[in-house]
């Protein structure tokens, strides 16, 4: 039976197992798919799993998605551009890191019919995960990106690669049309974003890519004062679809009976 995993830290909140044997049985495969919390000292030996076909493919979750980088042998170009990972598998005897977030983040935008096309988008965070949302945003068309995390270098270090980036201190309010929570602000019942929401007003449109809790803080203040709010779980699902079809070469259903394993 072969073997699949997603790794992270914390793990606790991944519904990646939920979503990947549910379509493994849907789809009559002999393999199971497990979470596991690591530390950034077991990726080797994790990686040495796969080469050795104990484990067929990974998943990467926070903090991870940079850090496994320097343990594979090759990069698609998605990963490359994003230096971000969250799909492992082996081919022609490779270990190859792929990155399906990307192509979740614009394939949920379009699911739930907002046009980002020539918005102001304003991120919140720099982690491994907002490359790929900046790839996503600006294969959409936006007009302007800006971009807010705690530790400033870190904002200004994605500046290095994505020059046109508007980088503003933390908890400062700017003018945008979308904002992102690509934080892991949100996973604890009682984290909260501290941000001005009066003076934010209205007609915007507040996505949170945690999808467990389904609504945090961020989300539920949002909604408060009358904005549009969705959580992550399309995202999910997407990069989900898009890793699920590279490991097993099936496309799986993303139906209303799919959707609602995550409510």
């Amino acid at each position: 039976m072969k073997k699949y995993l997603v790794i992270g830290n914390p793990i606790e909140h991944s519904l990646s197992p939920k979503i990947h044997n549910y379509w493994i049985k849907k789809n009559n495969i002999e393999a199971e798919y497990e979470k596991k919390k690591i530390n950034e000292e077991d990726i080797k030996n994790i990686i040495e799993e796969v080469k050795r076909g104990d484990i067929s493919g990974i998943n990467v979750t926070v903090p991870f998605k940079n850090k496994v980088i320097p343990f594979l042998e090759e990069l698609t170009p998605e990963a490359k551009e994003s230096q971000s990972v969250n799909t492992i598998y082996k081919e022609n005897g490779k270990i190859i890191g792929h990155n399906t977030d990307i192509a979740g983040f614009e394939l949920a935008i379009r699911h739930l019919k907002y046009d980002a096309k020539n918005k102001k988008i304003f991120i919140l965070g720099a982690g491994g995960v907002v490359p790929s949302i900046i790839l996503a945003l600006k294969k959409i068309g936006t007009s302007k990106i800006i971009l807010s995390n705690r530790t400033k270098k870190r904002a200004e270090d994605l500046k290095i690669y994505f020059k046109d980036l508007e980088i503003v201190d933390w908890g400062k309010i700017t003018d945008f049309d979308m904002i992102i929570n690509a934080t892991s602000i949100g996973l604890k019942i009682n984290d909260e974003i501290k941000l001005d929401y009066e003076k934010i007003g209205l007609n915007k449109f507040f996505f949170d890519i945690i999808y467990n809790p389904t609504e945090t803080n961020f989300l539920k203040k949002a909604k408060k004062i009358g904005n549009r709010i969705e959580n992550g779980k399309m995202m999910f699902i997407y990069q989900a679809h898009q890793a699920f079809t590279l490991w097993h070469k099936i496309m799986p259903k993303i139906d209303d009976e799919t959707i609602s394993l995550l409510d």
